[in-house]
């Protein structure tokens, strides 16, 4: 008998170890051909979905500002009270990630599998039109919806103050700052997308936990960043040319960094790198047991 059936809980049933084995947790390899699979699946979808589903994002992440906006406006002032008003900053990924909608950083980085996987000129080219098209529907959105933000009467003065502060607080940092937080930002939401296929009736509170903290950090995101910076331009606190260079640049090359490079590591070098046989099925399992119990 081997050192590994020995070491097993004694007196278990057929079935109870059958269903030990079924509730084991996804193997590293299954996960990421989950990933490649929904991947490969967005690298093959239309200009015109990808566009649309884009917009649709950018728009809706504008509950993330709005949100945090509206927490600030009746929170007291004072250091703590960002502590429940970065509950508002999930906000936006709740709805984008949960209607299946197209988000730079979420939707995006899955695509980089099936380019890992098989890294060909075709691929790579399919990967930078679904980045360039989903990253430009997500800012269309973004700018779109912190305009009509500004310009409609639907909040008072009070939030709309807390708006610009929000955008504000966004462009205290200097270039380096916004790079080095977006690189944070891009690393978290690919944790995200590598720890929901695992968890998915948990989902919801995965997403909660990671965009939570990405507020409390004070990280840079390219997508909700241009819901508070855009606001600001709106109202001529910046110039777009500051939006542009100064935010969205350093943030958008950090994200990617951040979300690309986590994705090699945990992902596909790990699968590349992992040597050993998957497990036996639970039947397969169960006549090796039976066979060994006929020889005793």
């Amino acid at each position: 008998m081997s050192e590994t059936e020995s070491s097993k809980t004694p007196g278990l049933s057929a079935d109870e170890e059958q269903e030990v084995s079924q509730n084991q947790p996804p193997r590293a390899a299954v996960l990421h051909e989950i990933i490649r699979y929904q991947g490969d699946q967005e690298l093959e979808r239309t200009l015109a979905a990808l566009w649309w589903s884009a917009l649709a994002a950018g728009l809706s992440m504008g509950l993330s500002m709005m949100a945090m906006g509206l927490f600030y406006a009746r929170l007291p002032e004072g250091d703590s009270s960002q502590v429940i008003a970065s509950l508002g900053y999930s906000a936006g990924f709740l709805a984008v990630i949960l209607a299946r909608q197209q988000l730079f950083t979420e939707n995006t980085l899955t695509a980089v599998l099936p380019v890992m996987t098989e890294p060909t000129l075709n691929n790579l080219g399919r990967l930078l039109r679904l980045w360039s098209v989903v990253l430009l529907g997500n800012l269309a959105g973004t700018i779109l919806v912190s305009y009509v933000m500004l310009n409609l009467p639907i909040f008072d003065s009070k939030t709309d103050q807390a708006f610009l502060d929000v955008g504000r607080k966004v462009m205290e940092n200097d270039l380096s700052q916004m790079f080095a937080k977006g690189i944070i930002s891009g690393w978290m939401i690919a944790t995200m997308v590598w720890m929901i296929p695992s968890m998915e009736h948990a989902k919801i509170w995965i997403i909660l936990m990671i965009t939570y903290l990405m507020a409390l950090g004070d990280f840079t995101h390219i997508v909700v960043g241009s819901v508070e910076v855009s606001y600001l331009a709106w109202a001529g606190e910046v110039s777009w040319q500051v939006f542009w260079l100064d935010f969205a640049a350093p943030t958008l090359v950090g994200n990617i960094i951040g979300g690309s490079f986590i994705f090699a590591l945990i992902s596909h070098a790990q699968i590349r790198s992992d040597s050993g046989k998957p497990p036996s099925p639970p039947a397969t399992q169960n006549k090796e047991k039976a066979r060994e119990r006929s020889r005793q």
